[in-house]
């Protein structure tokens, strides 16, 4: 990836900081794209400048914003000159018992998690299709096993892994587009889980443990810099919880 250009959304933190310091460390051009996290950006850009100079930036967006879209990826070309590869980690998540939805919530989960990935695709297609590159969308397992107390938000994960596919016909043959689905990882700093919820979750995965967001990352690295044959695929990284969910 020596020399190419990511453009990573929420990437100032937890698994989108992971994905990258990974692909950073390919050789590639980081654009960390934050909506709230400003400090958390310039030090990673910051120190992934520290490393090899003039090999990353930030750029601020409220994704849900679909007008601001084309000036993220206007602003990263101009940045680095080109745009090879698209993640889609940006991510909002939160429990939306039936009785309880509204279109706040349908705004801030289908917006981050489904309406802003689309939309953020469609806008880099022209420099993605240029370059042969790739997409890869940060899904989850439940997008396939809804989580009790989560409809909503399993509902645009689903779509989002749904769209996956559905890109990937849509950009073949030029572009590949994949999905990396996590399973326990980082819980939510919310503390939706207590330590009951989360041993039971842990009890679930095959390896008796939880995941850490390295094994997200170079999942991601692989989809974006080995998998040259794959498109339309989603890879769980979850420690086996969906074989028996």
């Amino acid at each position: 990836m020596e020399g190419r250009t990511i453009l990573i959304t929420g990437a100032a933190r937890r698994l989108g900081r992971s994905i990258a310091v990974e692909m950073h460390g390919t050789g590639a051009n980081i654009m960390v794209h934050y909506h709230r996290a400003g400090e958390d950006a310039a030090a990673l850009v910051a120190e992934l400048n520290g490393r090899r100079p003039s090999s990353a930036a930030c750029w601020q967006a409220d994704l849900r914003q679909i007008d601001r879209l084309p000036e993220l990826v206007a602003a990263t070309v101009d940045r680095f000159g080109r745009l090879d590869a698209l993640v889609n980690n940006a991510s909002s998540f939160f429990p939306t018992p039936l009785a309880e939805i509204n279109l706040t919530a349908w705004d801030e989960l289908v917006g981050s998690n489904l309406q802003a990935p689309l939309f953020l695709t469609q806008a880099a297609a022209p420099h993605l299709i240029d370059a042969a590159g790739s997409v890869v969308n940060i899904t989850d397992i439940h997008a396939e096993r809804p989580l009790a107390g989560y409809p909503l938000y399993c509902a645009a994960k689903a779509g989002l892994l749904g769209l996956t596919r559905a890109l990937a016909i849509e950009l073949a043959p030029r572009v590949r587009v994949n999905a990396v689905a996590p399973g326990p990882i980082l819980w939510p700093e919310s503390e939706v889980f207590d330590s009951t919820a989360r041993a039971e979750i842990v009890a679930n995965t095959l390896l008796n443990r939880v995941g850490c967001p390295q094994d997200v990352a170079r999942a991601v690295h692989y989809l974006l810099a080995a998998a040259d044959y794959a498109t339309g695929q989603v890879i769980n990284v979850d420690g086996g919880r969906t074989a028996h969910l």
